[in-house]
């Protein structure tokens, strides 16, 4: 390692976050041998036995002599006093070099810890930024480019303006569409998240009356089948969740198929399922379809269906503030199953 490359480690983010908590190791390490050693130190000294005891004769019997000299013994155990003391000290030195090697290792280490979340995070931010930025791009050039194609005719007929006002209001509907997407992802720290006991069967009897006409729209019939059971949740984040998998059902079948709702119930936990008769998901997107913006062979959705990527996301994150969790189980060609998990109440 060499010393440009040391400089730039200490001048990190990581470098000093490790140099501040070896530093808190180190101060605690040296602290503690202070006092310890104050403390044998002073242990130590008391080995020296007070005057009394060279007077005392080595025997009880008349006539016996007293303990050898004062200071021949005093000076003996000074000596065994310095030699431990001086054994303590080396011992501590090496404690404390090994507090600082093992430190410095376990302080990298933790800030690496520390600063993986928050690097995600951003890491998270920044691509949430440039999806965004991407699919905010497109309707806003569309409505651009019309506008400007619009302002070269010497003569705009009232049909022609019509037609760009039309295309206009349209890509301004999918601008719409996706803030509000985008808002209900990151701005939820006033939603009430409070769980309460629900009827799963109500609730998604309120679902299917949001997209009935939707399903109307391509023949699609749903077929409820939601046993009577209660779960912990938020009715207005549950109905929303089963919603956002209804739409995207619909979305993704054909006409003339059946989307099914049905639910089953263990010790714990309340499950509601939604199933179509859909193109499907292929196994390689399965790991991904519940992030941000990402959508499956995005070149053929992107002309066939409308949308961004957000509903998936926004349902995933809905039932987790309700200490649920969201699968989904699909072979290509033969439809998905969306299941969503919450506590019984």
């Amino acid at each position: 390692m060499t010393a440009d490359s040391v400089i730039r480690f200490a001048r990190s983010t990581t470098g000093r976050l490790a140099m501040t908590y070896l530093g808190i190791i180190m101060l605690m390490s040296i602290g503690f041998s202070l006092v310890f050693y104050n403390t044998s130190a002073g242990q130590l000294g008391r080995q020296l036995p007070p005057s009394s005891v060279f007077n005392r004769p080595t025997s009880t019997f008349p006539g016996a002599s007293p303990i050898a000299d004062r200071a021949e013994v005093e000076a003996f155990l000074q000596q065994r006093i310095t030699e431990g003391r001086d054994a303590l000290r080396i011992r501590l030195l090496g404690l404390n070099v090994l507090a600082l090697l093992g430190g410095g290792a376990l302080s990298y280490m933790l800030a690496r810890r520390t600063l993986k979340p928050i690097e995600e995070a951003m890491e998270a931010q920044s691509q949430f930024i440039g999806d965004a930025s991407h699919e905010l791009k497109t309707p806003l050039t569309a409505i651009k480019t019309s506008n400007e194609v619009a302002l070269r005719k010497p003569k705009l007929s009232l049909p022609e303006a019509k037609e760009i006002i039309k295309q206009n209001t349209e890509d301004v509907s999918k601008l719409q569409a996706l803030t509000d997407g985008l808002l209900r992802l990151v701005n939820n720290k006033d939603s009430d998240h409070s769980l309460k006991p629900l009827p799963l069967q109500e609730i998604a009897a309120e679902a299917m009356n949001q997209v009935v006409l939707l399903a109307q729209n391509k023949d699609i019939s749903v077929n409820d089948q939601v046993p009577n059971i209660k779960v912990l949740g938020n009715q207005q984040s549950l109905t929303q969740s089963i919603t956002i998998l209804l739409d995207n059902a619909i979305k993704y079948s054909e006409p003339n198929t059946v989307i099914t709702l049905s639910g089953s119930s263990n010790a714990k936990f309340g499950y509601l399922m939604v199933s179509d008769q859909g193109i499907g998901i292929r196994a390689a997107d399965l790991p991904h379809i519940f992030k941000r913006f990402y959508r499956a062979d995005r070149s053929r959705n992107k002309q066939q269906y409308d949308g961004y990527g957000l509903g998936l996301s926004i349902a995933d994150k809905l039932v987790k503030q309700q200490q649920g969790e969201i699968s989904v189980d699909s072979t290509p060609g033969h439809g998905a199953t969306f299941t969503i998990k919450l506590p019984l109440a």
